[in-house]
């Protein structure tokens, strides 16, 4: 089919199933630092996996509607020298924002210059996160086909996902949910039916448009494993090999569809000469499909691994939802669009990504709080996944070594956000008395010398929320 028509379809479908580079990657999201109140660990793990007896249990934060809205709320005043205390401290550097306030009732408990905007990191996940559930429902799904093009051609047509497996899909997977294998069984099954055991194969993957790889990013993002270029199509997040801190392939679309044609010719069709790049035809039989885990699924996968890559497919998803081009300018005004649409104040907020790993982007406090005050009201069951998506503090993503001797672990659900000389940290925290509370920090001129130390400075700040006394 054409270009737009494919575009339209899709979105259409969406609608209906509703050192030196190291320091400065936004990969101490992907790669968790060092352990916040225990010695450093040298190296850091590329994206952890807390361990099963880790798992939150009745040490974690109680689900949303069994919190108790009688519980005392924390004395102001406390709070404020709490935030006041973290601002003077010279871990945080020169320029700092701060937001604490009540989760049931809003009302700012204390801050620090919350409307002023900063550099989020991979906060900025947060904008995407609610304008994906918002747009695209956490039970839509993503269509990889084959359809039957001119001639003897059969065309790999790309719905978004990224995650497919190379061989057979995973029913209890995320990353591997679809399989290339599951799809040439279903082809070669079509094919040989109509006679076919011989095909050309194109590749459709026009869903997306623009350039694949940010004009903001750093050249290390692919090589060092942090993000990939972002295509309509992929095998495991294009990655080269096995392992998550890997290089990325430069174009998965085609790598992926080079995978195809191996899977074909292990079902019996001969793939002649390359893959190349086509455009579907309007109305092509579909020789086969398959569908990728559901969109909030992927999205919890997403906030827990920090994962740059993924964020930007979701905002091209709901710029294509949106009527806006699929691409990164297109991706992050699409979701300020949706936040607007929420009736948030979006006026402070620059996006030049979705993933917060380009240069340029620029959130206030005061919005992120909002958007998480909207993910935890029991009111909103559409933003649920990303409530329960967020990393938890000592057990869970890229806070599964933070807060692992402190009393709050458990207790903290919270984005991370870090880049060179940027620490940000945006979440809830229960409180000993029960009371809920969300809070802000971002800090964008840090000192030289890496996460550590303003880490350790955040989550003693938030550790001390934890334990605030009450009126």
């Amino acid at each position: 089919m054409a270009k737009a028509g494919r575009v339209a379809a899709t979105a259409a479908l969406v609608v209906v199933l509703a050192g030196g580079a190291y320091v400065t990657a936004d990969a101490y999201d992907l790669v968790p630092g060092v352990v916040t109140l225990a010695p450093v660990p040298s190296p850091a793990a590329p994206f952890p996996t807390a361990p099963g007896a880790l798992m939150p249990t009745a040490d974690a934060a109680p689900a949303l509607e069994e919190l108790d809205p009688q519980a005392p709320v924390p004395d102001d005043a406390r709070v404020q020298q709490l935030v006041d205390g973290l601002v003077a401290d010279t871990r945080m550097g020169s320029s700092v924002g701060v937001l604490v306030a009540d989760q049931l009732t809003g009302d700012t408990v204390a801050a620090h210059l919350p409307t002023q905007g900063r550099i989020p990191a991979s906060t900025a996940k947060l904008v995407m996160a609610v304008a994906s559930m918002t747009a695209l429902g956490a039970d839509t799904t993503l269509p990889t086909q084959a359809v039957r093009g001119a001639g003897d051609s059969v065309v790999l047509v790309g719905g978004g996902d990224m995650m497919l497996a190379a061989g057979k899909g995973s029913s209890a997977a995320v990353v591997g949910h679809a399989g290339l294998a599951d799809l040439a069984r279903q082809t070669a099954k079509k094919l040989r039916l109509q006679g076919l055991t011989t095909v050309h194969l194109g590749l459709d993957d026009s869903l997306f448009t623009g350039p694949t790889v940010s004009p903001g990013w750093h050249p290390d993002y692919l090589t060092g494993g942090f993000a990939a270029p972002v295509t309509a199509v992929a095998v495991d997040i294009a990655k080269t090999r096995e392992g998550e801190y890997v290089p990325r392939w430069p174009d998965p679309s085609m790598q992926a569809a080079r995978t195809f044609a191996t899977r074909l010719a292990e079902n019996g069709i001969t793939v002649v000469g390359s893959p190349t790049r086509t455009s579907a035809p309007d109305s092509a039989q579909v020789l086969g499909e398959v569908r990728s885990a559901p969109l909030g699924q992927v999205l919890q996968y997403t906030l827990e691994t920090s994962d740059n890559t993924i964020a930007e497919v979701l905002a091209r998803l709901v710029a294509v939802h949106e009527g806006l081009p699929a691409t990164f300018e297109g991706g992050a005004k699409a979701d300020l669009l949706v936040l607007q649409g929420l009736g948030l104040d979006t006026t402070a907020a620059v996006l030049a990504d979705a993933s917060g790993l380009a240069d340029g982007s620029v959130l206030p406090p005061d919005l992120l709080a909002g958007l998480l005050r909207l993910v935890t009201d029991p009111d909103q069951p559409a933003l649920r996944p990303i409530a329960v998506g967020m990393p938890i503090g000592g057990l869970t993503g890229t806070l599964d070594d933070r807060f692992t001797q402190s009393p709050a672990r458990g207790l903290v659900r919270a984005k991370t956000g870090s880049l060179s000389h940027v620490t940000s940290l945006a979440g809830t925290v229960q409180t000993a008395d029960g009371r809920q509370l969300v809070f802000v920090v971002m800090a964008d001129k840090t000192p030289d010398g890496g996460q550590d130390a303003p880490r350790r400075a955040i989550d003693a700040f938030v550790t001390s929320l934890a334990g605030c006394g009450c009126r």
